[in-house]
């Protein structure tokens, strides 16, 4: 062939070759808007699915006298962890660590009269306190996955389940309950779990949904979790809810953020102005969010966090913390919102 009729016959080949280029990387854009526009669509039957009528119905239980205050290691604890694994069943999903929901663990303490053991859940310490008059307490967190399509990232949701228990040598009542602390926000979580199934969609990173136990005894279930699970940096974050539905007339929401992460703060900012929630945020950007609750845990492995937090008020740490106390439209609107940031945090590329 010669030279001249090569490049001809080329020339023509692309020619016919570049239309039908065009219109399939226009149908891959197309395809792709289609797929964006149906996550959209059901995130929405998600969002749809959280309900104060669900609020109300995890608060009055777990905070119920029946449970006698849910503390570690007692038998309105061990209830409540009956009914959060129920709910996960109900849903399908499986236990995050082998063929059960719980994940157990025992923390010490050493007894000095009758003044209340610090206890401890490191294996070193634990072998120093057994060498001396010490309690141990038995507990267990509860884990459930919903795995996504990428096994080697994750995202976690958690609340502590346990409170202060019950006093018999009180006077009147003698039920700490924890509606707020953390009633509140253990119902949170279990509407996040529930919005996640009914949306129909398999998230692009899997999604733990973690219920601590211990944390008034110090972080404890935290603790255990992020300092035994091997695989930690798969973690790319963690959303902590403890004390959520506080003040039954206050809309005050503390978003604390990991502040090297500021995109946190701006999805919560779009999905406010998106759909109006009833609830107004104190955005609180943190380089070091250790204290307070169960994030400390996981920022101390690295891992950048949420903490929804509704500020203090007069039932805080007593009797008197009854599930009447709580906020529901607020707290709907925070498990809304929270939703839809777990949603970004387990479908989103990058952020």
């Amino acid at each position: 062939m010669r030279k001249s009729s090569f490049f001809i016959s080329v020339a023509a080949v692309m020619a016919l070759a570049t239309p039908a280029c065009a219109a399939s990387v226009k149908a891959a854009k197309g395809n792709t808007k289609q797929m964006a526009k149906q996550m959209a669509l059901q995130r929405e039957v998600g969002l749809r699915s959280i309900t104060e009528d669900a609020a109300r119905a995890h608060v009055y239980y777990l905070a119920d006298d029946l449970l006698e205050g849910r503390r570690a290691g007692e038998r309105g604890s061990r209830i409540a962890k009956q009914y959060i694994i129920s709910q996960m069943r109900q849903l399908g999903l499986k236990p995050m660590l082998g063929n059960s929901y719980e994940q157990p663990f025992e923390a010490c303490g050493v007894q000095r009269l009758k003044r209340g053991a610090r206890f401890f859940v490191e294996a070193d310490s634990i072998a120093e306190i057994k060498k001396q008059v010490h309690q141990t307490l038995h507990l267990g967190n509860v884990l459930a996955v919903l795995p996504g399509k990428k096994a080697d990232e994750m995202v976690v949701v958690g609340a502590h389940l346990d409170h202060e228990g019950m006093y018999p040598d009180l006077e009147g009542d003698k039920i700490y309950n924890g509606a707020d602390d953390n009633a509140s926000g253990v119902s949170a979580v279990l509407q996040i779990m529930k919005a996640f199934v009914a949306s129909g969609v398999q998230p692009e990173r899997t999604v733990v949904f973690a219920f601590w136990d211990g944390e008034e005894l110090g972080l404890l279930g935290s603790r255990y979790f992020t300092q035994n699970y091997p695989h930690m940096d798969k973690v790319k974050g963690y959303l902590n809810f403890d004390m959520v539905g506080s003040g039954t007339d206050s809309p005050y929401l503390m978003y604390f953020f990991t502040a090297s992460h500021p995109k946190f703060g701006e999805w919560l900012k779009e999905d406010v102005a998106k759909y109006k929630f009833g609830f107004e945020t104190d955005y609180r950007s943190w380089d070091n969010p250790v204290g307070g609750s169960d994030q400390g845990s996981f920022h101390l492995k690295g891992v950048p966090i949420v903490w929804y937090h509704t500020g203090g008020q007069p039932h805080y740490n007593f009797p008197s913390d009854e599930p009447q106390t709580v906020n529901y439209p607020k707290l709907t609107d925070i498990s809304r919102a929270s939703y839809l940031t777990a949603w970004r945090l387990a479908n989103e590329a990058e952020y």
